[in-house]
């Protein structure tokens, strides 16, 4: 047999055939290199030397048809996947290899019935590893590949935070030096005092926390944008991956990742969002509007507690001043249910026995320093 009496298209698929299987083989060997259980790995190892096996028909023909196959060698997408097979080979590559099995048995059906006897039965033993689960988006397997990135907090997060923290310090202040037994307007001035510290410290904490993740991403898209510039190819088969994983057919997957990567500007905005989870645009937000935002927050929750010394004094004052904190504990309580689900008066009454701790704490320990001091 010689290749004059192949055609190319025949040739093409064959050469095609055995990439794929020598992709797979060398992914299934870096999934068995990674495994702990024995079982699992000789299962992986077993999968291995079938498509090995496979590979070598492939080989075969197209030596017999007069070509050369041994520049085929494992592609782009195969070493990204053995790249993550260490850390994520149950969550991200294994569903993959899973779903590329299934494919694989109806493409071989009319090619080779063993073939796709084998292929089925691998998709039922990596079904028995992974169950039909998707498995995790390859883009953030990949972001967190590079750099260990971890979700931050969320606008309710932090408004829950400022309130609750000025609340909670400034009221226990508050309370720690009623319990010493110092006159009223001391009170008030340590509480306008824990006032404006907190709300300062704050302010100056967020500012720092989103001008540090503001510097961050700026140095993820930096890094990211020197990947494509050199090795593009790479950065191209990542793409594919994620499209892949999305639900697009491997060469529908290949087109969408070649048009993205045909302009760099695009292809970074892309890398971007897909892999590393940032919005080129926004990069975290204003340090700025972070910083003033904490700074008016802590400032509604801790002037609460101080508030009742402007107008009154002694008992009546702390009374008060202890009614109102109570009050709005419950209400932040209650208010993060209105998108937790959660029940008001359960989240409510949780909050307030927090804080109610608290407020006992810092009295009992002001009140023992006030004795021995006096």
């Amino acid at each position: 047999m010689s290749a004059t009496t192949i055609d190319r298209t025949t040739i093409e698929r064959w050469t095609e055939s055995l990439r794929d299987e020598r992709d797979a083989e060398a992914i299934y060997l870096a999934l068995a290199e990674a495994q702990t259980d024995l079982e699992r790995r000789a299962l992986l190892e077993r999968i291995a030397a079938d498509e090995r096996r496979h590979a070598a028909h492939w080989d075969a023909q197209l030596r017999a048809a007069g070509v050369d196959p041994s520049s085929v060698r494992p592609g782009q997408r195969a070493r990204i996947l053995c790249r993550l097979a260490g850390d994520f080979g149950d969550t991200v590559v294994l569903p993959i290899m899973r779903d590329r099995e299934r494919q694989s048995n109806e493409s071989y059906l009319d090619e080779s019935a063993t073939f796709a006897e084998d292929e089925a039965g691998h998709a039922r033993a990596l079904a028995t590893l992974v169950g039909d689960t998707r498995g995790e988006p390859i883009g953030t397997a990949l972001a967190r590949l590079q750099r260990g990135r971890a979700a931050g907090g969320n606008a309710l997060r932090a408004a829950v935070l400022g309130v609750n923290d000025g609340l909670v310090s400034n009221a226990s202040l508050v309370m720690g030096v009623a319990g010493a037994g110092v006159a009223s307007s001391d009170i008030l001035i340590t509480g306008v005092a824990g006032l404006i510290a907190g709300a300062c410290s704050m302010a100056m904490g967020e500012w720092i926390s989103v001008q540090s993740s503001r510097e961050l991403s700026e140095r993820e898209l930096s890094v990211e944008r020197r990947h494509i510039e050199a090795d593009p190819d790479a950065e191209r088969a990542e793409l594919a991956l994620v499209y892949e994983q999305k639900g697009l057919a491997p060469g529908e997957a290949r087109n969408v990742a070649d048009t993205l990567m045909a302009d760099a500007q695009t292809a970074l905005d892309t890398h971007a969002r897909e892999e590393l989870g940032i919005d080129p645009g926004e990069l975290g937000g204003s340090p700025w509007v972070a910083a003033g935002a904490s700074f008016a927050l802590f400032v509604l929750g801790a002037i609460l507690p101080v508030l009742p010394f402007v107008f009154l004094s002694g008992n009546t004052a702390l009374a008060v001043a202890l009614g109102v904190s109570a009050v709005g504990l419950f209400t932040i309580g209650a208010a993060i249910t209105l998108l937790t689900g959660k029940s008001p008066l359960r989240s409510g009454l949780r909050q307030l026995a927090f804080g109610a701790a608290a407020f006992t704490v810092t009295y009992g320990i002001g009140a023992l320093f006030g004795t021995v001091v006096g």
